[in-house]
């Protein structure tokens, strides 16, 4: 990898903070002014990892790209854009699916993941359900399913292609948005963002380095 991996990392590390720092004053206008930093350097990280020069690295930009927007999207206190966050994030899982399936698969493996992902994203709907007002059910299982099928497929690839780098981002991925999901139907707490957040830009962060040659 090379250097602008490095200055992208640092600038999503430095613009985490100050983000982290703006959602405990309760700041919009610190969180406009610092989370597309984050997202960015993200951005920025994955092409320094040498995303362009691969149909893999290619699809994992498009998700880390759609990622971007979703952070975005989801910054203003509206349903709507929540629900264009929403829709952002499912399509970046999808980019993120197949790039992992574009590395091959064990098929056995990916099913033994979908089965654990099944279960616990279960255990999760049927925490989270009780809270989720009726328009938005279909949506978040939609999404639901589409990030349990990205983490199988993260799992899959692994053990078809070697290397963990992308699962690992796959799983942190998967655990930040337990966050999102607590902070946006069960409780808003300040608790949620303190480790959802920079387990998330840490996630991409992963990803994008998972397309280093």
């Amino acid at each position: 990898m090379g250097p602008l991996f490095y200055t992208g990392a640092a600038v999503t590390v430095v613009a985490t903070a100050a983000l982290l720092a703006a959602e405990a004053r309760g700041s919009q206008l610190g969180k406009w002014a610092t989370k597309p930093v984050a997202s960015g350097g993200f951005l920025v990280a994955g092409v320094g990892a040498g995303a362009l020069e691969t149909a893999y690295g290619r699809a994992v930009l498009a998700g880390l790209a759609l990622s971007m927007l979703g952070d975005v999207l989801l910054i203003p206190k509206s349903k709507r854009a929540f629900l264009g966050g929403l829709v952002a994030f499912l399509l970046g899982h999808l980019a993120f699916a197949l790039a992992f399936a574009s590395r091959g698969l064990d098929l056995s493996r990916a099913l033994a993941a979908l089965a654990v992902v099944v279960v616990s994203s279960g255990l999760a709907w049927r925490w989270l359900s009780p809270h989720v007002e009726a328009r938005m059910r279909a949506p978040v299982l939609a999404y639901v399913t589409v990030i349990s099928s990205m983490v199988a497929t993260a799992a899959g690839a692994s053990a078809h292609a070697g290397g963990l780098v992308g699962l690992v981002g796959a799983l942190m991925f998967y655990g930040s948005d337990l966050a999102v999901a607590r902070e946006r139907f069960v409780a808003k707490t300040f608790w949620n963002r303190a480790w959802g957040v920079p387990l998330y830009f840490v996630a991409q962060l992963v990803i994008a380095a998972s397309t280093a040659g």
